[in-house]
């Protein structure tokens, strides 16, 4: 049974369906795609994805002055945003998301794969304080097989954070599984829904290694 059919938006599982989303995906998967327009690529579909990741945040009422008279209107509640890239490809992201709320605080989180288990490993952890007051947003453009998504919510919520989003742009099914069953409480937001994993455990159709093509390294 396809993933889709499993997982749904009553389960937190958002697969986007936008034209504009699905279009630039489509120009990011090309082997032709050079490394200043893939980067741009990647800052607009994090914006585009924002965009719904964002829509429930909290609002207060603040009194302001417009040229004509003063009125309560709303303004984002709380602490706002954290949102925390996982090194090194979610750093591409990042711009994406501050371009719609440019208070949010930034985080960062380490993980590496192990080329032969593909098990993730920590070496790195910042978060800004206090996180578990905070709406945290998790980004990383490939959702493969889940291990450093789910490791990097781990992380977070042993720093205590409680309300957090994942966004990524290529997901395998295997991913989706992997951080769903292990985080269940956290939304997962994926721009495209791939086929399957390879033996090396690369997303296919998916795009290559993302860090790579981000910051033009072999």
């Amino acid at each position: 049974m396809a993933i889709e059919n499993i997982y749904g938006p009553e389960d937190g599982v958002f697969i986007q369906t936008h034209p504009l989303i699905q279009h630039k995906i489509t120009m990011l998967r090309s082997v032709n795609t050079g490394t200043n327009e893939f980067r741009k690529l990647i800052e607009e579909i994090a914006m585009l994805m924002g965009f719904e990741a964002l829509r429930d945040l909290p609002l207060e009422d603040i009194e302001v002055e417009t040229p004509i008279e003063k009125c309560m209107s709303p303004v984002i509640a709380g602490k706002k945003l954290a949102i925390v890239p996982i090194l090194r490809a979610g750093l591409g992201m990042v711009s994406g998301i501050t371009a719609l709320v440019p208070t949010a605080k930034i985080g960062h989180i380490g993980l590496y794969r192990d080329e032969v288990t593909h098990e993730p490993h920590e070496y790195y952890c910042k978060l800004p304080s206090p996180i578990e007051q905070r709406t945290i947003i998790v980004v990383d453009p490939m959702l493969a097989t889940g291990g450093s998504g789910a490791d990097a919510v781990t992380l977070i919520k042993q720093h205590g954070g409680v309300h957090i989003k994942f966004l990524c742009i290529i997901a395998a099914p295997e991913g989706i599984k992997k951080l769903h069953e292990t985080h269940p409480d956290v939304e997962i937001y994926v721009g495209h829904l791939d086929r399957e994993l390879n033996e090396n455990a690369y997303i296919c159709p998916g795009l290559g290694d993302a860090g790579d093509r981000i910051f033009g390294t072999k």
